[in-house]
């Protein structure tokens, strides 16, 4: 019952959270398309892999490459996150303290306005992606897989989040969490399939590189939008029990980080 009143005053506050944090997103609406536009990397990163294709040198054809980048470039879109800067500055600078008096975990505020942010970059990403389809009419397809791509990429938000978020909580521990991110950020570069599609990648290291929570945070999803080969339910369990190791993760830190900065004197 405790939880089962947890989460319906959960779903009476979010939507308030939300509808808040989305006119303070609309605020800065010229920043958010600044931002949609740094995240274009992909489709750069595409135009290398076409010529590549182009020269039969591996298994994807340039038709292939256009839509898995574009596809890469729309997960990209949906599943940025910035929740360790935040939170690493509430901690730095006391401004967890009145959150903590609320009945409300701070996580939630935050998981709101990356939701929020989302609903506000939606309008520049289609204008992005419309353009993009007008000039490469090659990347279009009937879109028989993106029922099960966008629920990948919903649950790749939420890993990515909880990741982030984990990382976030060594902020009670030392001045710059952020660090750890920047570390794991070269990992997610190269083994998330952002750079290039895992199929290209030996055998044995793609084996090895599955078992890690990276590829389920562009490469799965990406591929299921286009209709590339992938174990659907293999790799929905596999997202869904990282999300669970870093839920548990993540809340034992906050237990620990949260007596260490009560003794801090917050």
């Amino acid at each position: 019952m405790p939880l089962l009143g947890y989460l319906q005053r959960l779903l009476r506050i979010i939507p308030t959270l939300l509808s808040v944090y989305y006119a303070y997103m609309l605020e800065y609406r010229a920043e958010l398309m600044f931002w949609v536009l740094s995240g274009s990397f992909p489709l750069i990163l595409m135009g290398l892999w076409q010529e590549a294709a182009r020269s039969g040198q591996f298994e994807l054809n340039p038709d292939d490459v256009v839509r898995y980048f574009l596809a890469v470039f729309v997960v990209r879109q949906l599943s940025v996150v910035w929740v360790i800067w935040d939170f690493e500055r509430e901690v730095l600078e006391g401004k967890l303290s009145p959150l903590l008096l609320q009945p409300l975990d701070p996580g939630w505020r935050h998981f709101s306005s990356h939701l929020a942010e989302r609903l506000a970059r939606l309008p520049f990403i289609a204008v992005l992606v419309g353009l993009f389809l007008v000039l490469y009419p090659a990347a279009r397809q009937q879109p028989v897989h993106l029922g099960w791509g966008l629920l990948a990429t919903a649950l790749a938000f939420c890993l990515r989040f909880l990741m982030q978020y984990t990382y976030a909580m060594v902020a009670f521990w030392v001045e710059r969490a952020t660090a750890i991110e920047q570390f794991s950020f070269l990992l997610y570069t190269f083994c998330s399939g952002m750079v290039a599609p895992l199929t290209l990648f030996p055998d044995a290291v793609r084996t090895f590189v599955l078992w890690t929570p990276f590829p389920y945070l562009i490469y799965v999803p990406a591929s299921l939008m286009i209709g590339l080969p992938v174990n659907i339910g293999q790799s929905l369990g596999i997202t869904m029990i990282w999300c669970l190791i870093f839920w548990s993760l993540n809340r034992w830190l906050w237990r620990q980080g949260l007596k260490r900065y009560s003794g801090m004197g917050a």
